[in-house]
């Protein structure tokens, strides 16, 4: 029997008021659970302890992180690699990018999945760092997927009040003004002046604790810690003795030539006893002689630096013709082929030399660096040893459609490569062009391994058969007699030539790079860890010929350390 239309209106309508109450109930937990994970995302305005930002807020946070005031150069932010590890299966160190770098007290976990947005993001700057830029474009896209301000939450955690300093507005000046009377008034509520023997502005204790927390200067800090004694280690119990502490019992001239030792022996190691207590820090900061025996010294100085050459390209001794064009020291032409020119042995040549170097180090010591030997080791271009200097080359070629199939976008090649350059002390240089990752290379850029793989013979399963493609070749700085015409004493340092091989007999490659300084080194930037290109050539010796190449796409080298060097290079 059919229902009443009455009965069946009633029940469509309690239906319906269960569905919409069901529906409301479900959106308020959807809701409720949208604003729980946007409190809970690790952004900086949570960070900052404020309140999570609105849907429609996004677009105007991520146009305001896009316009951000960038540095001059994008190699601030470029950060020094370091291969200290031969055997990078065994290695615990960072991994980055495939490479082991770093320690082997590196960080714990570094090499665990990422998962926050922040960590994707990371990941990607590692792998960009390493040339994968294909690998860091799904990276990137992971991480902006699953927070739109990742970028800005990456600058915050690395490069905190770096990338975000702006010229102080008129309306921030009057407040730093303001907090500043604020601050006189409470320190002095009389506002008297400070000859008025008024106890309402002065302190009990002595001076005022705003006074006396003032941030000192970097030459005072130094200073105020003169009077200062190597203090011992405090007793382990109460009332028993303390341990004893000879370094502490040394004299002031025992304890200097205990760290020139140390400066010697390693300069890295000398610089790093500043963090031991305040007495070495003032001695490693003060004592001029140190670093003057430092600066003067073959084993991380200037007396290693070269400003001829040294020997062929090829490495064979400079004999014959070439012998004669170094070994003559002619009076105002300089090219060894008047009668006048006084041919020198190869002692003696040197002797002249290493004196015209000295001559040269004390009149930019005087002149350049405020007589300061410190200054001149850190500022003054030289060639490090310890490592190697790695170009590390991307670009983008277009690729071509299949004509069997439609498709919208056009396929695009993502080319890497690297060069690597070694330089010796004796002044020969290694030149190497591959695709090979730096942790596969620079271990085995070595002078045996070159001529054991060189022209692709030795055995090809060994991982050092990489450097058979290297290029034997020479390498010099420039001094005054390359830049005559320099406006100051600074333009006539700073250059690098590098002459190796061609890829025949007949061709010579020269190289003319210039030191710069790229990057945040511990407690300041980084000194002539960058050479910048500034001509790449080819000589043909059969018909005197030069020939540019284009440097559309090349990048400029970085140093790197390599521990496997040793600490002055001579392996």
């Amino acid at each position: 029997m059919d229902q009443p239309p009455e009965q069946i209106q009633s029940e469509l309508e309690s239906f319906r008021e269960q569905w919409r109450a069901e529906v409301s109930a479900r959106s308020r937990n959807a809701a409720g659970s949208q604003r729980q994970q946007q409190q809970q995302r690790p952004t900086p305005s949570s960070q900052a302890g404020s309140s999570a930002p609105k849907r429609n807020e996004f677009a105007n946070r991520k146009a305001a992180s896009r316009t951000i005031p960038q540095p001059e150069e994008e190699e601030e932010y470029v950060q020094a690699q370091s291969f200290d590890e031969p055997d990078a299966a065994t290695s615990s160190s960072r991994t980055v990018g495939g490479q082991k770098l770093g320690r082997q007290d590196a960080v714990p976990g570094k090499d665990r999945e990422p998962q926050t947005a922040l960590d994707f993001y990371e990941r990607a700057v590692e792998k960009e760092t390493a040339g994968k830029l294909g690998d860091s474009l799904q990276l990137y896209r992971k991480a902006f997927r699953m927070d739109d301000n990742v970028d800005q939450s990456y600058r915050n955690k690395h490069f905190p009040g770096r990338w975000a300093k702006q010229p102080p507005s008129s309306s921030s000046a009057q407040q730093q003004q303001q907090q500043q009377q604020q601050q006189q008034q409470q320190l002095n509520p009389s506002n008297a002046s400070a000859t008025v023997p008024n106890t309402a502005h002065h302190s009990l204790e002595g001076p005022s604790s705003a006074t006396a927390a003032a941030a000192l200067s970097l030459p005072d800090l130094i200073a105020s810690f003169s009077a200062l004694r190597i203090e011992g280690a405090p007793p382990a119990i109460e009332g028993a003795p303390p341990p004893p502490c000879p370094i502490a019992a040394l004299p002031d001239e025992l304890l200097v030539h205990v760290l020139r030792d140390v400066a010697v022996a390693d300069v890295g190691d000398f610089a790093r006893l500043a963090r031991v207590c305040r007495r070495l820090a003032y001695l490693v900061a003060t004592e001029d002689q140190i670093w003057r025996r430092v600066c003067l010294g073959a084993e991380f100085g200037f007396a290693a630096m070269h400003y001829h050459w040294q020997r062929g390209v090829t490495w064979e001794p400079l004999d014959g013709v070439a012998a004669r064009e170094e070994l003559a020291v002619v009076n105002g032409e300089g090219d060894g082929d008047g009668d006048d020119a006084e041919i020198l042995t190869p002692e003696e040549l040197a002797r002249r030399r290493q004196e015209e170097s000295r001559a040269a180090t004390t009149v930019l010591l005087r002149k350049l660096y405020g007589s300061s030997w410190q200054t001149m080791f850190r500022r003054r271009p030289r060639i490090r040893f310890n490592g190697c200097y790695i170009s590390t080359v991307n670009y983008i070629r277009a690729g071509q459609s299949s004509g069997h199939q439609i498709s919208w976008n056009t396929p695009v090649h993502i080319v890497t490569y690297y060069r690597y350059l070694r330089l010796f002390r004796d002044g020969a240089a290694i030149s190497l062009l591959t695709t090979d990752e730096p942790a596969h290379v620079v271990h085995h850029l070595t002078r045996d391994n070159l001529a054991l793989h060189r022209g692709g013979a030795g055995p090809h399963h060994l991982p050092s058969a990489v450097v058979g493609a290297g290029l034997r070749g020479r390498w010099r700085l420039s001094s005054s007699r390359d830049n005559p015409d320099a406006a100051g004493l600074a333009d006539m340092e700073g250059d690098l030539y590098v002459e190796t091989e061609g890829v025949g007999a007949k061709y010579m490659y020269r190289m003319d790079l210039t030191f710069r300084s790229a990057g945040k080194g511990g407690g300041g930037t980084a000194r002539n860890n960058k050479l910048a290109w500034k001509g790449f050539w080819s000589y043909n010796k059969l018909t005197d010929d030069w020939a540019e190449f284009a440097l559309k796409n090349d990048k400029p080298f970085f140093f790197s350390r390599v521990k496997s060097y040793g600490i002055r290079g001579e392996r």
